[in-house]
């Protein structure tokens, strides 16, 4: 079993940031282009936690730059968010992928490999120090909340996590939305993560 990533004591997002570049604790980071860190407010009230970097967002270095993190903006146009006062992160640094002929398709992290990466996710925690936190998916939630959590089962309900005093609420990420098996089910879906989000937004005080 690889060695948990050790961030340094540190409260500062972009010491915190410069650090997780060197981060090769699991093996796949190696074949990664670069780690993704969060990116957001120092003291943003509410923070959302993807699973991990897609291929959009390995290549461009930023959270939340592909397709899912378009519909996310969306949503967060239609309930009054401003991105730029959310932190945004994920709870893998780097992208997990297997090779099928010239496209890179995502590969889903396994639980020695969230619990590698969780300290990072850790250290942005207690530095923001949010309000509320809203895992997307089910690896987010898992690390968020340090147990398995099912998101058809516990979506809209307040949870804790070990990581500090947030109120924790879990819901579908944006990608499941677009993987979605029809128009119906991806219509759902996004409605459940617009009330999800809209729950989190009105909490903050």
């Amino acid at each position: 079993m690889a060695k948990a990533a050790s961030p340094p004591k540190s409260k500062s997002l972009r010491v915190l940031k410069d650090s997780a570049q060197t981060c090769l604790v699991c093996a796949f980071a190696v074949k990664s282009t670069q780690t993704v860190f969060g990116e957001g407010p120092k003291r943003a009230r509410l923070m959302l936690v993807g699973e991990q970097p897609g291929n959009a967002e390995d290549l461009a270095g930023h959270p939340f730059v592909g397709p899912a993190g378009a519909l996310l903006e969306k949503i967060f146009t239609e309930l009054g968010i401003r991105r730029d006062d959310v932190y945004v992160t994920n709870a893998v640094k780097h992208f997990k992928y297997v090779r099928k002929g010239k496209i890179r398709l995502h590969a889903k992290p396994n639980s020695v490999e969230i619990a590698n990466c969780r300290p990072w996710l850790a250290s942005e925690v207690a530095a923001v120090q949010p309000q509320v936190i809203v895992a997307l998916g089910a690896t987010a939630a898992d690390s968020v909340c340090g147990r398995s959590v099912a998101i058809g089962r516990h979506r809209g309900q307040w949870l804790t996590t070990p990581l500090g005093p947030a109120r924790v609420l879990v819901s579908w990420h944006p990608s499941a939305i677009l993987r979605a098996p029809d128009e119906r089910a991806r219509a759902e879906k996004r409605e459940q993560l617009k009330m999800d989000l809209a729950q989190a937004r009105d909490a903050l005080t």
